[in-house]
This record gives C-alpha cells, structure tokens and sequence, in this order.
C-alpha cells in the first residue's frame, strides 16, 4: 500500500539541533534553486544556523515551518510593524517563504500562507503584505490563487548574476 506522505504547517518558538539542521538544509536547496529570500548562494552552515536562531529571538517575527513526513522542508515568517509604526500597525509582513525543492506539490506552500494568515487575523491584522522576484512563477501563481492582489512592480528589485530582476509587490485583506 502507497501512502501519501505526511504533509503540515506549523507555528514553533524553538528548535531541536536536528530540526536546525532540516531547516538549514531546506532553505541551502531553496538558494541553489533560485528561490532563497536573498541569498543568491547559500551561505555557510554557522551564517544559517546564526540566522534561524536569531529569528526565533526576534519579539517581531512569529517562524512557521512546513513539514513533510515529519521533516523541516520549508518555512516563512511572519513580521509584525515595529511598535512605533502606527500609521501601519494594520498590516504584517510576509518573509523568507520558501519550501524546498524535493517537497513542492503537497500543499505546503498553501498551507504556510493560511498558517501567517490565521495567526495575523487572530492578533487583529489586517493584511498581510508579500513580495518576490518576478522570477519566481510558482510562489506568484500561488499567492494571485489565494487572493493576494498585485499592487506594483520595482523594475530594479533584485540583482542575480549581474542581471536586474523585477520585483512584485502584493497584499491581501483579511478583513473586509
């Protein structure tokens, strides 16, 4: 019998050693597959680990993790607007929204953009706001799939391989 692999999001505040290690190893094949957040090469192993460890340190950002058969394949974050930002204090930010290559196509990607977005209606948000290089066809496809409505364009958003790549801005109400 061929089961179906054991696919879920959630919320975490910490991280054993090996969910590190998945998580490191999720966002290095998410860099070498153009999808990195920023990084155009993944940096070294202590730069990411330094870095996930310092997100969960963060007051602002709530981490959400995509797993597969138990495992770390993906994430993103949720940033909240600094406390001294009233004039935006409706809307959170999504960041570093990627699942690794070898775990596309079960639903992951999806459920990370409900997982930001239950969490942000249930803290009285808004909207949430993402970009993404333009580069990026899938996680565009998926977000003008869940609703999220194309606001703008930065022509010079990016820089890969001495090349400009256009950035797209979006947001979607959650709150009518």
């Amino acid at each position: 019998m061929n089961m179906a692999p054991l696919a879920r999001v959630e919320r975490i505040t910490q991280l054993t050693d090996d969910e590190l290690d998945e998580l490191c190893i999720a966002a290095e094949k998410a860099v070498l597959d153009g999808n990195g957040f920023g990084w155009l090469t993944p940096p070294s192993r202590h730069v990411l680990e330094k870095y996930w460890r310092g997100v969960l340190l963060m007051p602002q950002r709530d981490l959400f993790v995509a797993r597969l058969d138990g495992a770390i394949v993906g994430s993103t974050q949720m940033l909240r607007p600094a406390p001294n930002n009233e004039a935006q204090s409706h809307a959170v930010q999504l960041t570093t929204f990627f699942i690794a290559p070898w775990a596309r196509g079960h639903g992951l990607a999806r459920g990370l953009l409900a997982a930001v977005e239950q969490l942000a209606q249930a803290q009285g948000y808004a909207q949430v706001d993402v970009d993404m290089r333009a580069s990026q066809l899938a996680a565009l496809q998926l977000a003008e799939d869940c609703g999220y409505q194309r606001w703008g364009e930065k022509p010079h958003y990016a820089l890969v391989n001495g090349a400009y790549v256009p950035g797209v801005f979006y947001t979607k109400r959650l709150v009518s």
